[in-house]
């Protein structure tokens, strides 16, 4: 199976108000962060607006992006659900189209067991022969996973790796400490990428490389190479992209972003909305300072 590290910008899913998916954005996007070095594309997580998009859109999207990326670099589709057969279904649907792996998100409307969220994951992994990354966000999903969930989904030969949104540092440590070599630990943009490398992690997934792709691989680089103190004075500089995009919508943020850098990505789909005029310079100005 292929081994997964390193920087997976989570890409936006650009789409004109009538529904219909902008591929070339897209793939001219996925290019230019595979010319820059990262390490894999994820479509249809977190900043991918999954959640607003119908599962023809969500197929266009995977589609453009392993077709632009021609093997360069693997491909991890995020699959959501709050059906299992549906999760199941995309999860199939994804691996015929040529995807490398799968993000696994739960979306849950009435709290469930840990043994339900169990059967959820271990579904979509019993159906597919490619690696799984289990995705948690306990911020915006009904149901998280808990630590002895992840220890028992860690044996399942297939889930590899956890893409942990918590913003607990501690938490991340512990699932390394209960599950050691069986899963990859992966931050994501609301821990410090810099200190979950140093106590192990794998890498991250993450909207903000989507903006900052050179500088994030050379955060990766210094990290890897334990170039802590270069790695430091990078990931200080880069903070404050996180704090900025934590003042808004994820997605808002990401694809204004990425118009001020010449991609006509569109606004983010409906009912959310674009940032003002106001913060969109501020924006800006933050990737003045970082660029």
């Amino acid at each position: 199976m292929p081994d997964f590290h390193g920087v997976f910008p989570y890409l936006v899913s650009p789409v004109d108000p009538d529904g219909t998916v902008r591929s070339r954005v897209l793939a001219r996007l996925c290019d230019d962060l595979i010319v820059s070095g990262v390490h894999g594309l994820t479509p249809l997580g977190s900043t991918g607006e999954f959640a607003y998009l119908n599962n023809a859109q969500r197929l266009a999207i995977v589609e453009t992006t392993i077709e632009a990326a021609r093997g360069r670099v693997p491909v991890v589709a995020g699959v959501a659900s709050t059906s299992t057969l549906d999760a199941v279904a995309q999860a199939k649907a994804y691996q015929k189209c040529g995807a490398d792996g799968i993000l696994a998100i739960l979306e849950a409307y009435f709290p469930l067991s840990d043994a339900q969220v169990e059967s959820y994951f271990l579904g979509i992994a019993d159906a597919v022969d490619i690696p799984v990354v289990i995705y948690t966000n306990p911020q915006f999903q009904r149901s998280d996973l808990s630590l002895d969930c992840i220890a028992r989904l860690s044996s399942h030969p297939r889930i590899r790796y956890i893409k942990d949104a918590s913003t607990n540092t501690g938490r991340l440590l512990s699932i390394m400490n209960r599950c050691g070599d069986a899963i990859g630990v992966f931050s994501a943009s609301a821990h410090i990428p810099a200190a979950v490398m140093l106590i192990g992690g794998v890498g991250w997934m993450a909207g903000p490389a989507c903006i900052i792709p050179r500088q994030s691989v050379a955060l990766y680089d210094h990290c890897k190479a334990a170039r802590w103190d270069e790695a430091l004075t990078l990931q200080r500089k880069l903070w404050r992209v996180n704090e900025a995009f934590a003042r808004y919508t994820l997605a808002a943020c990401i694809k204004a972003a990425l118009a001020i850098q010449g991609y006509d990505v569109g606004d983010p789909v409906a009912p959310q909305r674009a940032l003002t005029a106001e913060e969109r310079k501020a924006v800006e100005a933050v990737l003045r300072d970082v660029a």
